[in-house]
């Protein structure tokens, strides 16, 4: 018995340690409705949005650029960069965000 508990705890901390896109799936749906409250200002973020800033690439844009990748965006939105204001996103926050557009990708 004290071996199989010695495998699952093997197993756990093996999990634990893989990355964050594979331990945590990352949620599209919640990115939407982040990216609609904090995204929106500036960029198109779906299609029924009506207004955004014309410098700014939409969402959709983003997520057709050849070198797009969901782990890409998140890192990006989670780093301060001096284009875009610094929102207080969570590491799964930006991942949902990233996953969000990702879905936009045709």
């Amino acid at each position: 018995m004290r071996a199989v508990f010695k495998g699952i705890r093997a197993l756990v901390v093996a999990t634990a340690g893989l990355s964050g896109s594979l331990a945590m799936a990352a949620d599209a749906d919640q990115g939407a409705t982040l990216a609609k409250r904090w995204c929106a200002t500036c960029h198109v973020v779906d299609g029924d949005q009506k207004q955004a800033s014309a410098d700014v690439p939409p969402f959709a844009m983003i997520a057709k650029k050849p070198d797009f990748t969901p782990e890409k965006v998140a890192a990006f939105l989670i780093e301060p960069h001096p284009k875009m204001p610094n929102f207080p996103l969570s590491r799964s926050e930006a991942a949902d965000i990233a996953a969000y557009i990702g879905s936009l990708r045709k």
